[in-house]
């Protein structure tokens, strides 16, 4: 049984971010997702002239991770590219595979790319207003392909886990890339 009393928390609705200071983000900068970009070489140059960053995020660490209990949050991916591929996050399985996860799209423009072990690939675009439902059994990835920041909350069984290193390993079968303007998947060719 969880010890978690009620609580309240600010999120702002446009920008994602929890003004109060209650939540402290995580950030990933370029220097942490080379290698999740297909042209690495070209992010690494990124990472190291400037380094931007590509997206952080407000969860609910101090919630345990038991069962009955519901982490939150919210997710904010910045415009920008690597060649042709848009900004997005690393992407990951939960540890417990059946989680499923609820998206709501505060700001901005994007999809979500979704991948099952068996290689069923979906995406799906978001704009403010959509809610998206992710189904236990799937990779999922946020990927920005506006021009303004992807705000996005999130909700998600607190004893799911994230299992980041498939993803890290295999990575996914499919890239969002920028085809004349038009977000479109293609067969990733460093897929393992």
């Amino acid at each position: 049984m969880s010890d978690v009393k009620p609580f309240v928390l600010d999120f702002n609705l446009l920008t994602g971010r929890c003004d109060s200071g209650k939540v402290q983000p995580t950030a990933r900068y370029m220097k942490d997702l080379v290698k999740v970009f297909a042209d690495s070489a070209v992010a690494e140059a990124m990472a190291a002239e400037k380094n931007p960053l590509v997206y952080e995020f407000y969860e609910l660490n101090f919630i345990p991770e038991e069962s009955g209990d519901l982490r939150f949050g919210t997710t904010i991916i910045h415009p920008g590219k690597v060649a042709d591929e848009y900004f997005l996050t690393k992407g990951h399985f939960h540890t417990i595979l059946e989680a499923a996860e609820v998206y709501y799209c505060l700001a901005g423009e994007g999809a979500m790319l979704m991948e099952t072990p068996e290689g069923e690939t979906t995406l799906c675009p978001l704009k403010p207003g959509d809610s998206l439902y992710v189904p236990g059994r799937n990779a999922h990835r946020s990927v920005n392909t506006g021009d303004k920041p992807l705000v996005m909350f999130f909700a998600f069984r607190s004893d799911a886990g994230h299992d980041y290193g498939t993803i890290e390993q295999k990575g996914y079968r499919k890239l969002v890339l920028d085809v004349n303007g038009v977000p479109t998947l293609v067969d990733n060719p460093k897929w393992k």
